[in-house]
C-alpha cells in the first residue's frame, strides 16, 4: 500500500482540466462546421448539406479522440503536472490538425462521391494537391495524437502503485498503450508508403488496418483479462 503522501486520489466527479478540455473539443467541432454562413436559398441549402459527409467524418474521427480522453481521465482522474502538460499537447494537436483534416475529407468526398460541397469544387479545380505533403500531414496528426495518449498511459503506469490499480486495471492501462501502439505504427507505416513513392490512395487505404488490428488486439487481451485470478502485475 503507498505511503498516504504518495497516494493519488482518484476522482469521478468532472475536473477543470477536463473542463477545459471539453472546451477545446467543442470548439474545434466549431471549426469544423460545414458552412459558417446561412443559406439564402435551397440551392445554397443544398450545397451547404453536401458537405455534410466530409462533417460527419471529421466529427466522427474527433469523438473518437475525446473518448479515448474521456476514458483516461475516468480510469485515473490524474491532475498532476506533467498530465497537464501532455493533456495541453494534445488539445493543441487537435486544434491544429482541424483544417487538415477537413481540408483532406472536403477533397476526398468530393474527389470520388461529388459531395464536397462548394469548398470541395474549389479544391478540385483551383489546388495542385500535393498527395505526398497531404497524406504525410494527415499521417503526423494521427502519429501526434496517439502518441501523446501513448506517453500519457505510460505516466499512469509509472504512478501504478499510488492510484492504487488492482490487477485488472494495470492489464488494462497496458492494454490501452499497445492498442495506442496500433494507431502510430499504420500512421507511420502510411507516411512511409508516400514518402517512398507509393501512391496516396494506398497510404490512405492503410488506414483501414487499424479495425481488424485492433480487434484482433482486444480479442487476445480479453481472453488474458477473462483467464486472470492472481498473477504478477509486471507478467502483463
Amino acid at each position: 500500500m503507498p505511503a498516504a503522501a504518495e497516494r493519488v486520489r482518484r476522482r469521478r466527479e468532472v475536473s477543470r482540466v477536463e473542463g477545459f478540455s471539453d472546451a477545446a473539443f467543442a470548439f474545434a467541432v466549431t471549426l469544423l462546421v460545414v458552412s459558417l454562413e446561412v443559406p439564402h436559398s435551397f440551392t445554397d441549402l443544398m450545397a451547404t448539406l453536401s458537405g455534410a459527409p466530409a462533417f460527419a467524418i471529421c466529427f466522427a474521427l474527433l469523438v473518437v479522440i475525446w473518448h479515448h480522453h474521456y476514458v483516461f481521465f475516468r480510469r485515473y482522474g490524474l491532475e498532476d503536472n506533467p498530465t497537464i502538460a501532455l493533456n495541453a499537447l494534445l488539445l493543441f494537436v487537435v486544434l491544429l490538425y482541424v483544417y487538415p483534416l477537413k481540408f483532406l475529407f472536403l477533397f476526398l468526398t468530393e474527389a470520388f462521391f461529388g459531395m464536397g460541397g462548394p469548398e470541395g469544387d474549389a479544391m478540385l479545380s483551383a489546388v495542385d494537391l500535393d498527395m505526398v505533403s497531404l497524406m504525410t500531414i494527415y499521417g503526423a496528426g494521427v502519429a501526434a495524437v496517439y502518441s501523446i495518449f501513448i506517453l500519457m498511459y505510460l505516466h499512469a503506469w509509472r504512478r501504478r502503485d499510488a492510484l492504487e490499480l488492482d490487477l485488472l486495471e494495470r492489464h488494462d492501462t497496458v492494454s490501452s498503450i499497445q492498442h495506442f501502439v496500433i494507431y502510430v505504427a499504420i500512421a507511420f507505416a502510411s507516411i512511409g508508403i508516400v514518402q517512398l513513392g507509393g501512391s496516396g490512395f494506398i497510404s490512405g487505404i492503410i488506414y483501414g488496418l487499424i479495425g481488424p488490428a485492433a480487434a484482433i488486439h482486444g480479442a487476445w487481451r480479453g481472453r488474458k483479462r477473462r483467464s486472470m485470478t492472481s498473477a504478477d502485475p509486471g507478467e502483463f
